[in-house]
């Protein structure tokens, strides 16, 4: 460990400065694993993460505020610490082992610059709502001991013209001070087509200065963008990712999975996971995760300990008959 980087630790400690302390942190892990230490890394880095525990995500974490707009108003993103595991999401196997193997590439980064070869550094998620690309997203977070930040779209967006590009470049500097998975959700209402004729011409100036910053990015973040639309999207957006991943609907047998993992921790009898799996055929992840936390909140106010059919009866006629 180089004198630099404690003497980093302690003024950032003494400073009360989140983000450097968290960027010399960093730095110490990617040394020990660059030294191939990947048990003492591993620890280094959940106990950065959780605050605490190696393994316990939900503890109370300090984590940086994100930057605002120009007249320190409104936040241009979320900080978030990541509470949910790869093991929990129920997607293709294909989808499943390119995160496995994204996460596993992001930690070895360092190797990848030292060879010059090019980093997977900008990943577009796209898919129908409710299919997983948000959970991926902070499941991607998890595995790699970072926050995750949520780029507000509503928040980036300015009146003021030239004012979301000049977001969009605070983001990004923001993401360029320490690392973190970086997720622009809803894209299509940021990359829209400049063909698209229904736009004005600060929008597709935006679209434009986007490509430009991130052709130039090249700080420690991964840069994520998920769409629900990605016909929408402008052409030459898609050439500056470097990997598209497509959710799908869930098959039955996936619903089943996912019912059954939903109700792992919740005490419940009587319950025919086949029968209410086939009726959210041709429906989203999140329709399974609703009618759980719906049947959940019935049992409950029922004054019942137990999640039983009568709370998913009562539940699926609302999650059938809503659009998702």
């Amino acid at each position: 460990m180089a004198g630099r980087q404690l003497k980093e630790l302690f003024r950032a400690f003494h400073t009360r400065d989140e983000l450097a302390f968290r960027r010399a942190a960093l730095e110490i892990i990617e040394e020990e694993r660059g030294k191939h230490h990947n048990a003492l890394a591993r620890d280094l880095q959940g106990l950065l993460v959780s605050g605490g525990a190696p393994l316990d995500y939900g503890a109370t974490v300090l984590l940086p505020s994100p930057p605002k707009d120009r007249e320190g108003e409104w936040e241009l993103g979320e900080v978030r610490t990541p509470e949910r595991m790869l093991e929990e999401l129920i997607l293709t196997k294909s989808v499943l082992v390119k995160l496995e193997n994204l996460i596993s590439e992001v930690q070895q980064w360092d190797i990848l610059d030292a060879a010059g070869i090019s980093r997977r550094q900008k990943v577009v998620f796209q898919g129908p709502p409710g299919c997983g690309k948000t959970s991926a997203a902070e499941a991607l977070a998890y595995g790699l001991g970072r926050p995750l930040l949520v780029v507000r779209l509503d928040s980036i967006v300015s009146s003021y013209l030239g004012e979301t590009a000049s977001n969009l470049r605070r983001i990004l500097d923001f993401a360029s001070e320490a690392p973190f998975v970086v997720l622009f959700d809803e894209f299509d209402a940021l990359g829209r087509s400049r063909d698209d004729d229904t736009e004005h011409g600060e929008m597709k100036r935006v679209v434009t200065a986007f490509l430009q910053m991130t052709d130039r990015y090249v700080g420690p973040s991964l840069l994520l963008a998920a769409t629900n639309h990605p016909k929408l999207l402008d052409g030459a957006l898609w050439r500056r990712f470097d990997e598209v991943l497509t959710f799908a609907l869930p098959t039955v047998p996936q619903i089943r999975q996912l019912l059954r993992l939903r109700l792992k921790t919740v005490p419940h009898s009587g319950i025919d996971v086949y029968k209410y799996a086939s009726a959210l055929q041709g429906l989203p992840h999140a329709a399974a995760e609703k009618l759980v936390m719906d049947a959940r909140r019935n049992a409950i106010l029922r004054n019942s300990k137990y999640v039983e059919e009568i709370d998913l009866e009562s539940a699926r006629p609302g999650i059938l008959s809503r659009p998702w």
